[in-house]
């Protein structure tokens, strides 16, 4: 038996600042959405060419005030093929909440206070 991740879900509180954000932290655009007809949803899975592994926001009409995602034990990983140019772009956008320069990695954080790990491609 065999397992392969495809998406991972993170709630956002706004998702068009959401979008813009992963957008331009990260290169990641939308790929597909789904409406509840209700209205009371929207989820959105972003992603891009390097991997077919997407990252699913979903917006809840009825919880439109951050979420408590607690201690920030958790996060999402990503490889980068230039680290330098990716911490100019992330120290531009104030986004950057914590660099562990011993390991040669840092993070940055969404709008909605998820961490996202950023790692250098190594040789």
């Amino acid at each position: 038996m065999q397992f392969k991740m495809v998406h991972e879900n993170y709630n956002v509180a706004d998702l068009d600042v959401s979008l813009a954000f992963y957008r331009k932290a990260l290169g990641l655009t939308e790929k597909r959405r789904k409406t509840a007809e209700d209205g009371s949803f929207i989820i959105v899975y972003v992603g891009n060419e390097s991997s077919d592994f997407e990252l699913e926001l979903t917006w809840l009409s009825d919880h439109p005030q951050k979420y408590d995602i607690g201690e920030e034990e958790f996060h999402l990983a990503f490889r980068t093929d230039d680290y330098e140019a990716a911490h100019r772009l992330h120290e531009e956008m104030g986004c950057i909440c914590f660099e562990n320069p011993k390991m040669g990695i840092y993070f940055i954080q969404d709008p909605d206070g998820y961490w996202l790990e950023i790692i250098p491609t190594r040789h």
